[in-house]
Protein backbone atom coordinates (compact mmCIF):
# COMPACT_ATOMS: atom_id res chain seq x y z
CA UNK A 1 0.00 0.00 0.00
CA UNK A 2 2.09 2.39 1.10
CA UNK A 3 4.45 1.59 -2.19
CA UNK A 4 1.84 2.37 -4.52
CA UNK A 5 1.65 5.69 -2.62
CA UNK A 6 5.24 6.55 -2.51
CA UNK A 7 5.33 5.63 -6.67
CA UNK A 8 2.34 7.86 -7.21
CA UNK A 9 3.79 10.48 -5.38
CA UNK A 10 6.14 12.14 -7.55
CA UNK A 11 3.67 11.53 -10.56
CA UNK A 12 1.44 14.22 -8.52
CA UNK A 13 4.28 16.39 -8.23
CA UNK A 14 5.02 16.52 -11.92
CA UNK A 15 1.63 16.77 -12.63
CA UNK A 16 1.64 20.25 -10.28
CA UNK A 17 4.51 21.54 -11.45
CA UNK A 18 3.09 21.23 -14.96
CA UNK A 19 -0.02 23.15 -13.86
CA UNK A 20 2.39 25.69 -12.36
CA UNK A 21 4.37 26.33 -15.29
CA UNK A 22 1.15 27.05 -17.49
CA UNK A 23 -0.34 29.24 -14.65
CA UNK A 24 3.16 31.75 -14.70
CA UNK A 25 3.38 31.34 -18.68
CA UNK A 26 -0.08 32.69 -19.47
CA UNK A 27 -0.03 35.09 -15.90
CA UNK A 28 3.48 36.64 -17.83
CA UNK A 29 1.55 37.10 -21.32
CA UNK A 30 -1.41 38.54 -19.49
CA UNK A 31 1.22 40.88 -17.83
CA UNK A 32 3.06 42.06 -20.80
CA UNK A 33 -0.10 42.68 -22.63
CA UNK A 34 0.06 39.64 -24.64
CA UNK A 35 -3.38 39.22 -23.69
CA UNK A 36 -5.35 42.43 -23.78
CA UNK A 37 -8.14 43.35 -21.08
CA UNK A 38 -11.56 41.78 -21.73
CA UNK A 39 -9.86 39.62 -24.33
CA UNK A 40 -11.22 35.96 -24.62
CA UNK A 41 -9.55 33.18 -23.10
CA UNK A 42 -10.06 29.86 -25.10
CA UNK A 43 -8.85 26.76 -23.36
CA UNK A 44 -8.21 25.04 -26.12
CA UNK A 45 -5.82 27.77 -27.87
CA UNK A 46 -4.39 28.34 -24.61
CA UNK A 47 -3.68 24.93 -24.72
CA UNK A 48 -1.98 24.79 -28.25
CA UNK A 49 0.02 28.15 -27.47
CA UNK A 50 1.50 26.23 -24.20
CA UNK A 51 1.60 22.74 -25.10
CA UNK A 52 -0.73 21.96 -22.21
CA UNK A 53 -3.81 19.78 -21.78
CA UNK A 54 -7.55 22.00 -21.52
CA UNK A 55 -7.36 20.10 -18.40
CA UNK A 56 -4.06 21.61 -17.00
CA UNK A 57 -5.33 25.06 -18.75
CA UNK A 58 -8.90 25.31 -16.78
CA UNK A 59 -6.42 24.75 -13.36
CA UNK A 60 -4.40 28.09 -14.85
CA UNK A 61 -7.61 29.94 -15.29
CA UNK A 62 -9.25 29.23 -12.06
CA UNK A 63 -5.63 30.25 -10.32
CA UNK A 64 -5.73 33.55 -12.17
CA UNK A 65 -9.22 34.04 -11.35
CA UNK A 66 -8.15 34.00 -7.54
CA UNK A 67 -5.53 36.03 -8.00
CA UNK A 68 -7.98 39.04 -9.85
CA UNK A 69 -6.08 39.03 -13.23
CA UNK A 70 -9.17 36.84 -15.18
CA UNK A 71 -12.81 36.89 -15.03
CA UNK A 72 -14.59 33.61 -15.35
CA UNK A 73 -18.05 34.07 -16.99
CA UNK A 74 -21.13 32.06 -16.29
CA UNK A 75 -20.92 29.33 -19.43
CA UNK A 76 -18.96 31.85 -21.54
CA UNK A 77 -15.45 30.60 -20.44
CA UNK A 78 -13.02 33.03 -19.50
CA UNK A 79 -11.81 36.94 -20.48
CA UNK A 80 -8.61 38.98 -19.51
CA UNK A 81 -9.92 41.37 -16.33
CA UNK A 82 -9.79 44.64 -16.91
CA UNK A 83 -8.51 46.86 -14.19
CA UNK A 84 -8.97 50.58 -14.41
CA UNK A 85 -6.29 52.92 -14.10
CA UNK A 86 -7.89 54.21 -10.43
CA UNK A 87 -8.77 50.58 -9.18
CA UNK A 88 -4.92 49.87 -9.94
CA UNK A 89 -3.93 53.37 -8.15
CA UNK A 90 -6.25 52.02 -5.26
CA UNK A 91 -4.63 48.49 -4.96
CA UNK A 92 -1.49 50.19 -4.91
CA UNK A 93 -2.47 52.68 -2.08
CA UNK A 94 -3.34 49.14 -0.26
CA UNK A 95 0.11 47.76 -1.14
CA UNK A 96 2.07 51.25 0.59
CA UNK A 97 1.47 49.88 3.81
CA UNK A 98 1.16 45.89 3.30
CA UNK A 99 4.51 46.09 1.21
CA UNK A 100 6.26 48.57 3.41
CA UNK A 101 5.53 46.21 6.58
CA UNK A 102 7.66 43.81 4.81
CA UNK A 103 10.34 45.66 3.97
CA UNK A 104 10.84 46.44 7.53
CA UNK A 105 10.59 43.15 8.65
CA UNK A 106 12.70 41.59 6.20
CA UNK A 107 15.55 44.67 7.40
CA UNK A 108 14.75 43.96 10.88
CA UNK A 109 15.75 39.82 10.16
CA UNK A 110 17.49 39.98 7.11
CA UNK A 111 20.56 37.33 7.11
CA UNK A 112 24.71 38.55 6.04
CA UNK A 113 23.77 36.00 3.21
CA UNK A 114 20.48 37.54 2.10
CA UNK A 115 22.21 40.63 2.18
CA UNK A 116 24.96 39.97 -0.10
CA UNK A 117 22.40 38.66 -2.41
CA UNK A 118 20.43 41.54 -2.09
CA UNK A 119 23.59 43.50 -2.75
CA UNK A 120 23.91 41.87 -6.04
CA UNK A 121 20.75 42.22 -7.14
CA UNK A 122 20.74 45.74 -6.90
CA UNK A 123 24.22 45.89 -9.49
CA UNK A 124 21.81 43.56 -11.79
CA UNK A 125 18.96 45.98 -11.41
CA UNK A 126 21.01 49.33 -12.59
CA UNK A 127 23.28 47.44 -14.99
CA UNK A 128 20.26 46.15 -16.48
CA UNK A 129 19.04 49.89 -17.25
CA UNK A 130 22.06 51.33 -18.16
CA UNK A 131 22.32 48.83 -20.81
CA UNK A 132 18.78 50.15 -21.89
CA UNK A 133 17.47 45.60 -21.41
CA UNK A 134 13.79 46.82 -20.16
CA UNK A 135 12.98 43.12 -20.36
CA UNK A 136 15.28 41.91 -17.81
CA UNK A 137 14.81 45.10 -15.64
CA UNK A 138 11.05 44.07 -15.55
CA UNK A 139 11.78 40.72 -14.57
CA UNK A 140 14.38 41.87 -11.72
CA UNK A 141 12.00 43.72 -10.44
CA UNK A 142 9.41 41.24 -9.95
CA UNK A 143 12.04 39.02 -8.07
CA UNK A 144 12.56 41.80 -5.83
CA UNK A 145 9.41 42.37 -4.73
CA UNK A 146 8.73 37.93 -4.35
CA UNK A 147 12.20 38.49 -2.47
CA UNK A 148 11.58 40.85 -0.09
CA UNK A 149 8.12 39.22 0.74
CA UNK A 150 10.01 36.24 1.28
CA UNK A 151 12.25 36.89 3.57
CA UNK A 152 9.40 38.63 5.50
CA UNK A 153 8.18 35.75 6.94
CA UNK A 154 4.80 37.41 7.23
CA UNK A 155 2.89 34.68 6.03
CA UNK A 156 -0.81 37.00 5.65
CA UNK A 157 1.03 39.70 4.36
CA UNK A 158 3.06 37.91 1.18
CA UNK A 159 -0.41 36.27 0.25
CA UNK A 160 -1.94 39.61 0.31
CA UNK A 161 0.48 41.14 -1.45
CA UNK A 162 1.00 38.56 -3.67
CA UNK A 163 -2.71 38.90 -5.09
CA UNK A 164 -2.34 42.78 -5.02
CA UNK A 165 0.55 42.86 -7.14
CA UNK A 166 -0.71 40.42 -9.89
CA UNK A 167 -3.63 42.78 -10.25
CA UNK A 168 -1.33 46.07 -10.62
CA UNK A 169 1.42 44.82 -12.05
CA UNK A 170 0.02 45.46 -15.84
CA UNK A 171 0.03 48.82 -15.30
CA UNK A 172 3.34 49.03 -13.80
CA UNK A 173 4.72 47.05 -16.71
CA UNK A 174 4.01 49.52 -19.57
CA UNK A 175 5.71 52.70 -16.95
CA UNK A 176 8.82 50.49 -16.64
CA UNK A 177 9.04 49.65 -20.32
CA UNK A 178 10.17 53.24 -20.61
CA UNK A 179 13.25 54.36 -20.40
CA UNK A 180 13.06 57.34 -18.51
CA UNK A 181 10.42 56.19 -15.68
CA UNK A 182 12.89 53.03 -15.28
CA UNK A 183 16.31 55.30 -14.68
CA UNK A 184 14.12 56.74 -11.98
CA UNK A 185 12.47 53.61 -10.95
CA UNK A 186 16.03 51.84 -10.26
CA UNK A 187 17.23 54.46 -7.79
CA UNK A 188 13.85 53.51 -5.92
CA UNK A 189 14.71 49.95 -6.13
CA UNK A 190 18.01 50.97 -4.81
CA UNK A 191 17.15 52.86 -2.08
CA UNK A 192 14.92 50.45 -0.85
CA UNK A 193 17.64 47.14 -0.73
CA UNK A 194 20.03 49.68 0.75
CA UNK A 195 17.83 50.53 3.74
CA UNK A 196 17.24 46.60 3.93
CA UNK A 197 20.80 46.09 3.68
CA UNK A 198 21.89 48.86 6.45
CA UNK A 199 18.77 46.81 8.83
CA UNK A 200 17.00 50.07 8.78
CA UNK A 201 13.35 49.26 9.30
CA UNK A 202 12.27 52.85 9.60
CA UNK A 203 13.81 53.62 6.68
CA UNK A 204 12.79 50.25 4.43
CA UNK A 205 9.18 50.93 5.21
CA UNK A 206 9.84 55.11 4.38
CA UNK A 207 11.79 54.10 0.72
CA UNK A 208 8.60 51.32 -0.27
CA UNK A 209 6.06 54.55 0.48
CA UNK A 210 8.14 56.76 -1.66
CA UNK A 211 8.64 54.31 -4.76
CA UNK A 212 5.01 53.51 -4.62
CA UNK A 213 3.93 56.51 -4.40
CA UNK A 214 5.93 57.76 -7.56
CA UNK A 215 4.68 55.07 -9.28
CA UNK A 216 1.11 56.47 -8.32
CA UNK A 217 2.65 59.75 -9.72
CA UNK A 218 3.40 58.47 -12.58
CA UNK A 219 0.65 56.52 -13.63
CA UNK A 220 -1.31 59.45 -13.39
CA UNK A 221 0.91 61.89 -15.52
CA UNK A 222 0.95 58.84 -18.04
CA UNK A 223 -2.82 58.99 -18.03
CA UNK A 224 -3.42 62.62 -18.91
CA UNK A 225 -0.49 62.60 -21.39
CA UNK A 226 -2.38 59.60 -23.66
CA UNK A 227 -5.73 61.01 -23.99
CA UNK A 228 -6.90 58.51 -26.27
CA UNK A 229 -5.55 55.76 -24.07
CA UNK A 230 -8.38 53.05 -22.84
CA UNK A 231 -9.19 53.48 -19.63
CA UNK A 232 -6.98 49.89 -18.21
CA UNK A 233 -3.87 51.43 -19.78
Amino acid sequence: MSSALESASPVAEAEAAVDQRVTDLIRDAIIRGEYVPNQRLVEADLGDVFSASRATVRIALLQLAAEGLVERLPHRGSRVRAISLEEAIEILEVRIGVEGLCAAKTAASISDEDAEALGRLRSQLIESVAEGDLVEYARLNRYLDVRVRELSNHATASDVLARLHAQSVRHQFKLSSRPQRAKISVLEHAAIIDAVVARDPAAAEQAVRSHLLSVIDALRSLSTSEPGAPADS
